[in-house]
């Protein structure tokens, strides 16, 4: 049947005599004398067909074809009705038929050169709502005088995607709807009668009587979602409480959106119900769960705030710098991303009596008001310990002691050093925490790994000691490793990335200290301390 009709079409290529169009003025086209005949033959096809007569610029150029007529058996690929399509032009009705599939080129040159083009089971895209919706589909294109003649055979996928679609609402327990405007018929599938609690033999509910099957508190946010649809003509939806006649109430959700012919007139409304009672009442539960949990609640962010406070208090950001001749100071603190993570990062620089210059930072382990209250024990325990006189390595055998004993065993990393103005030089130890880092000239090294447990591990221990030579223009940096820390690398990785950016030396100290901040790789959210020294 297919091979006659072709054949037929064929013939009629050869007997229809071709009209020209006169595009001057930008007028558009008169009508094609032989598009009635092309018409009638449309109709008379078992298979979806388009006829398209050519649409012209002012300058006689061809720039589209309009839809002429499409028969009753049309398909659209995106399940719109007859009249959105039918008048209008192609790209319009289709704008991804000029995309990857070729379907406009393929109609273009059909016209021009009056050979037919046959395809099997080409893909077919319509676009709406800016969703591309695709079918596949047998083509035939042909020429008859001045008109195309565009057949094709969508893909029988009926049954398999109606299958889908039925399981799908029945998991979701969603119902579709559709009503035509023009004659007022509504249509249910099977799920909304389910929905409904309503016998199939009395028939479908139409939208405007929605409210007669709602609970009455309801009914504005019923009647703003009609008038929406229906007056505004935009997509609405809305949750309502459903009076089912078995006495039982649903909570559902109905979303529509209209359908518009090419004059923006309503030709249909089409939507979709789904039961949301489950998730109504675990929200109700949720509810009720928070509220228990409301002193809770309260009580932890208060605890919360008071360590941030006390945090604050202890670690400004900066601090003013110390006056100290032949010597830059500076400090950075940035404390965590989330305030329930505020953590137990410490600094310190300070001139002690014996005129060294005591610079440390150090780690709690933890979060919270525990991390804060150890952190501040530990920095005052080391500022008294530090007017002894005696060198770093002693006093971190000490606040190992203090750790252990006096703060419930907490445990902290810690690097301290002390320098000496007039001789240039740091003694430095470490228990636990990352070596220091010495700028000089274009080059930046970590300082060799000295012996050192993390502080609180053990009841006492021996920590041991360094001394490094500094020269003018020298910067030593110690920090946290709030600075480098990261989930995807390992610690050398990241100490690595931190020289390449140490070794970049701005004016002031102040400023490579915030470079390093700004720059930080860091994705841990991690408190970070930062002290800095450069030599005049």
């Amino acid at each position: 049947m297919v091979k006659q009709v072709e054949a037929l079409a064929e013939l009629c290529a050869h007997t229809l005599q071709t009209y020209p169009y006169d595009g001057a003025g930008g007028r558009e086209p008169r009508p094609v004398p032989d598009a009635a005949e092309l018409m009638d033959l449309a109709d008379g096809l078992h298979d979806p067909a388009l006829v398209l007569v050519p649409h012209l610029d002012g300058a006689g150029r061809l720039v589209d074809f309009r839809v002429q007529h499409v028969n009753d058996r049309f398909l659209d690929p995106a399940g719109r009705p007859r009249a959105v399509v039918n008048g209008a032009l192609l790209l319009e009705a289709y704008p991804l038929a000029a995309g990857g599939s070729d379907l406009f080129q393929r109609i273009e040159r059909v016209h021009a050169t009056g050979e037919p083009f046959r395809a099997r089971r080409m893909s077919l895209t319509a676009l709406v709502d800016e969703v591309p919706l695709s079918a596949v589909a047998d083509l035939s294109i042909s020429r008859h005088g001045g008109c195309v003649l565009l057949i094709w055979r969508i893909e029988d996928e009926t049954a398999r995607l109606a299958s889908l679609l039925q399981h799908a609402q029945r998991l979701g327990r969603i119902g579709g709807f559709e009503e035509n405007v023009l004659t007022g018929e509504t249509t249910w599938n099977a799920q909304m009668f389910a929905l409904y609690g309503r016998d199939p033999a009395s028939g479908p509910v139409p939208l405007e009587e929605l409210g007669a099957h709602a609970h009455a508190d309801d009914a504005v946010p019923i009647g703003r979602f009609l008038r929406t649809l229906l007056h505004h003509r935009r997509p609405s939806s809305a949750a309502f409480r459903l009076q089912r006649p078995d006495g039982v109430t649903r909570h559902l959700r109905i979303v529509a959106e209209p359908v518009l012919d090419t004059d923006g007139g309503l030709v249909a409304l089409r939507g979709a119900y789904q039961d949301i009672s489950a998730q109504h009442w675990t929200e109700v539960a949720l509810a009720a769960t928070r509220d228990r949990l409301a002193r809770t609640e309260q009580h932890a962010s208060e605890r919360g705030r008071l360590a941030l406070q006390l945090q604050h208090a202890i670690m400004p950001p900066t601090r003013a710098p110390l006056e100290v001749p032949g010597l830059q100071v500076a400090v950075r603190y940035r404390p965590a991303e989330e305030e329930q993570l505020v953590g137990g990062d410490w600094y310190d620089a300070v001139v002690l009596p014996n005129r060294l210059v005591m610079l440390c930072v150090g780690d709690v382990a933890g979060h919270g008001i525990e991390a804060a209250t150890s952190m501040v024990v530990l920095r005052n325990a080391l500022r008294g310990l530090a007017v002894t006189g005696a060198g770093p390595g002693q006093l971190l055998s000490w606040l190992n002691i203090v750790a252990h004993h006096l703060t419930g065993a907490v445990t902290a990393t810690a690097v301290c050093g002390m320098y000496d103005p007039v001789r240039r030089t740091l003694r430095w130890a470490r228990a636990g925490h990352l070596p220091p880092v010495l700028v000089r000239g274009s080059g930046a090294a970590a300082l060799p790994l000295l012996r050192g447990m993390l502080l609180g591990a053990v009841p006492e221990t021996e920590y041991e000691e360094a001394e490094v030579q500094l020269a003018a223009e020298d910067t030593l940096l110690m920090y946290t490793d709030g600075l480098i820390e990261r989930r995807d690398r390992s610690v050398e990785e990241s100490l690595t990335q931190l020289l390449s950016h140490a070794r970049s030396v701005p004016k002031s100290l102040d400023q490579q200290l915030d470079r390093l901040l700004t720059y930080s790789r860091s994705d841990t959210d991690d408190d970070t301390c930062i002290v800095g020294i450069r030599l005049g």
